[in-house]
């Protein structure tokens, strides 16, 4: 039986650019192969795929990329994804896979893991290599966050994880890097697809995208209605954020799905997190758990936030926000865009 060996990320990007969660699943397989004394690769799905995205995989860590570029790919389905990872699998023979605890990983690993018949452990805040098993140790988080959980997979192979944005720093873009660049045809028949994509609505979303953000200011129950939502968007653009939301506002209708934040919605991993008027659900809890620095304002002093943000006040918001939107305003007319990264700086270095 061949030997399995080597560290694979799933990239993920977008029309020529790639994707922020690629560059961070480079990072920490590069830090796995280095571990472990292998090599790293990366393999992109999808139609007309550029020179740039793995170009730029290269600089950011692979020793070599792999590319499955067909019209089949063109529109994300489940069933060619996961049939093009098998059949590289059986190719290449991985060690290990990485994939981002993205909505392509989430749906994509699972099944593959089935596929592969081994085990996978998602949603990961660290990987590293275990000095006495040389396995992969998973890290992360459980109980909606309130706890550290660490994992070795001693059966199944690849071992599979995914891994959450924002979790890992990338590694600084080296163009001078090298590697070598393979196109491989899974060599899977359409007509065997069980589904297909017949439409697209792309919403449009203004200004810095919720997952993406490195500051995000959040909004719960206690708002009372739509209109404060306002304030919070004056407050995010200032701080050059964005706006997010616990489920009842946006059941209630206040604000779009798409602000969710929370088991059942987007997961979050910002630098500087401002949860205003909210309880601080364990459900809630798991999807922003991951921040740097988290900043609790409620009347509750007995709010489950308060447990775990670094910085509290117990007001009525509509008595603390309009001052500290002024204050931010202030700072940012001084030091510019920047302002919500010196209020981060300021914090850690007070944590400190």
């Amino acid at each position: 039986m061949t030997e399995r060996k080597g560290v694979v990320i799933v990239g993920e990007f977008s029309d020529a650019n790639l994707a922020p969660i690629s560059s961070e699943l480079l990072a920490i397989g590069r830090k796995l192969a280095d571990e472990s004394g292998q090599e790293l690769s990366a393999v992109f799905i999808g139609n007309e795929i550029s020179d740039q995205v793995t170009n730029e995989a290269i600089f950011f860590g692979a020793e070599r990329v792999y590319v499955i570029d067909a019209p089949l790919f063109k529109d994300y389905l489940n069933d060619s994804y996961v049939g093009a990872l098998e059949q590289l699998d059986k190719e290449i023979m991985p060690e290990t896979l990485l994939l981002g605890h993205t909505s392509l990983g989430r749906d994509v690993a699972p099944r593959l893991a089935f596929r592969l018949d081994t085990g996978v452990t998602l949603d990961c805040i660290d990987l590293s290599i275990d000095a006495e098993t040389k396995l992969v140790e998973k890290t992360k988080p459980v109980y909606g966050g309130n706890a550290i959980a660490k994992y070795i997979c001693e059966e199944g192979r690849p071992q599979m994880a995914t891994v959450r944005a924002k979790a890992v720093s990338p590694l600084g873009r080296d163009a001078s890097r090298s590697g070598e660049i393979v196109a491989f045809d899974p060599g899977l028949d359409e007509v065997a697809m069980r589904g297909k994509v017949v439409g697209r609505v792309k919403e449009e979303v203004a200004g810095v995208k919720l997952e993406d953000a490195d500051v995000v200011i959040c909004g719960g129950r206690g708002l009372v209605g739509p209109e404060p939502f306002e304030k919070l968007h004056e407050l995010a653009g200032i701080l050059n954020g964005a706006v997010g939301a616990t489920r009842h506002p946006c059941d209630a209708g206040w604000c779009p799905y798409h602000y969710q934040i929370g088991l059942t919605g987007k997961l979050i991993s910002p630098s500087l997190y401002i949860g205003i008027a909210l309880s601080g659900s364990s459900q809630h809890q798991a999807g922003m758990s991951g921040s740097k620095i988290i900043v609790a304002i409620n009347n509750d002093p007995e709010a489950n936030i308060f447990g775990i943000a670094h910085y509290g006040v117990v007001a009525d918001y509509q008595k603390v926000l309009p001052s500290f939107i002024e204050k931010c305003g202030e700072l940012s007319s001084k030091k510019g865009p920047d302002i919500g990264i010196e209020i981060q700086k300021e914090g850690r270095s007070q944590n400190e």
